[in-house]
């Protein structure tokens, strides 16, 4: 993986790793003629939010800065809506607490490249995916895997988004294997879970 193809995380000022602006809103930009206000759909949403997850979960990574300093300055500086800024959180304080079960799974599916001698772009996509796999059960497998692969593709090197596409089958097979995740008691999967997964077909 070639951390030079990275670059994209990297911002100008601070010395903070920020998305480009062009790419925050992928999916979910309001046509021409909306108003500031105007409603996002939630698979964008999702995605938005999975994007600037992965900008916190990278600088922390590469940088040890404190994570809820990380967190604020990426929520205030993308200003995110407070629905988004809540989803970045939990998908941020989910990797990072559960990360000493996430990494296995890595080292497990892809045993040649020790976990921390992968790129860290693709590094934190995988972790950030296999806590979905993990622990979201309102999220679809197959989103959560495009999504990933996508984010890869887009800010790893060249082969990244092969490789996670291969690492996070692999884990997908084994945690079904394992029995799957547990669903919400009492609780189908939500409107927003159906609608991201009519948004990866």
């Amino acid at each position: 993986m070639d951390e030079a193809n990275v670059a994209d995380l990297a911002g100008a000022g601070g010395g903070a790793p920020l998305l480009p602006d062009d790419e925050r809103d992928q999916g979910t930009r309001p046509g021409p003629g909306a108003g500031e206000g105007a409603r996002q759909p939630a698979g964008g949403a999702r995605h938005q939010g999975r994007m600037a997850a992965l900008q916190v979960l990278y600088e922390v990574d590469i940088t040890d800065h404190p994570v809820e300093e990380v967190l604020s300055r990426a929520t205030t500086e993308q200003d995110l809506p407070e629905p988004i800024a809540k989803h970045v959180a939990r998908l941020v304080h989910g990797v990072l607490a559960h990360q000493a079960t996430i990494d296995p799974y890595i080292a497990t599916a892809a045993p040649a490249f020790p976990v921390q001698q992968l790129a860290a772009v693709d590094r934190n996509v995988l972790r950030q995916a296999i806590f979905e796999l993990l622990n979201e059960p309102d999220v679809p497998v197959k989103a959560a895997i495009n999504e990933a692969v996508e984010l890869a593709k887009h800010f790893g090197g060249d082969s990244s988004g092969r490789f996670v596409n291969g690492v996070l089958g692999t884990v997908s097979q084994r945690i079904s294997a394992e029995g799957g995740r547990k669903a919400k008691p009492g609780r189908g999967r939500s409107a927003a879970g159906r609608r991201d997964s009519a948004r990866s077909t």
